[in-house]
């Protein structure tokens, strides 16, 4: 299963040399019975891939909250896809609407051996990811102003990035 974690360039340097991206278990985002009860009527000739956008979109909101615990970091949003065994997959039967729509459980490790791509934002989201971490306390108390602020990262597309090129990524990043 295609599933989908949030993280930073700084905490993706510390762990690409491991080998081992994050012990089990740990709350990544995929395409969940939520998600696709969310996305009912969508058109079925696109649903998978727009549901997969959406987990990806979900995980690069938790990942500007993980910017605002790492201060040093790149005001860029992470977010690696990996593949993992259907088995080791379970829905936290989250939140019909928001990020909780997405969120599953995996119980094996993230290892960067499964690693699919890399999605991260370019250095024009900056100022925007910056806004949107300065906003997040301000949102989270239903500022609709501050909730504005934080969506407007999702205005930025991430770019992508095959799992050869991370090393590269890392380098520049």
């Amino acid at each position: 299963m295609r599933v989908y974690w949030p993280t930073t360039l700084t905490a993706l340097a510390r762990l690409a040399g491991s080998g081992e991206l994050a012990p089990a278990p740990v709350t990544v985002h995929a395409v969940t019975p939520t998600l696709r009860d969310f996305y009912a009527d969508a058109d079925p000739r696109d649903l998978e891939e727009e549901l997969e956008f959406v987990a990806m979109t979900d995980a690069a909101g938790r990942s500007v909250r993980l910017l605002a615990e790492e201060p040093a970091a790149a005001p860029r949003r992470v977010v690696l896809a990996l593949d993992v065994p259907d088995a080791a997959v379970e829905s936290t039967r989250g939140a019909w609407s928001g990020p909780e729509r997405s969120q599953v459980r995996v119980d094996v490790p993230l290892r960067l051996a499964d690693l699919v791509s890399v999605h991260v934002d370019d250095a024009e989201a900056e100022a925007d990811v910056r806004a949107a971490i300065g906003a997040l306390a301000a949102a989270d108390a239903g500022d609709e102003d501050a909730q504005f602020t934080l969506e407007a990262c999702e205005g930025h597309d991430l770019l992508w990035y095959d799992a050869g090129e991370l090393p590269l990524l890392l380098a520049v990043g």
